[in-house]
């Protein structure tokens, strides 16, 4: 891991520019801490239902319209990529954790 981040927590939203966006991550309890552990949550369920829906859409076993896939495609890259930053996040600090051990 990137010396310079160590302490940081990745946050679930991007930053100026669409960079990713971090905060010290010596306060757990804090405002901004809980304010991402919310959204966090939030993007987990909305990949989960996102989930539902896609595998009902494909279960009815008629074709979709190019619409209906473009639309269940593009959003399922978006809650994918949420939810690659939530786990990459959570891993950098379960990595953090275990040094200070």
């Amino acid at each position: 891991m990137n010396d310079a981040l160590t302490g940081l927590r990745l946050l679930p939203w991007d930053g100026p520019n669409e960079k990713p966006a971090y905060t010290p991550d010596d306060n757990p309890e804090g405002m901004i801490a809980r304010l991402a552990d919310r959204m966090e949550r939030e993007q987990l369920t909305a990949a989960s239902d996102l989930l539902e829906l896609a595998r009902q859409m494909l279960a009815v076993g008629e074709p979709l319209a190019p619409e209906q896939s473009r639309f269940v495609v593009t959003r399922l890259c978006d809650v994918l990529s949420n939810t690659l930053r939530v786990a990459q996040s959570r891993g950098m600090r379960l990595t953090s954790r275990d040094a200070d051990e």
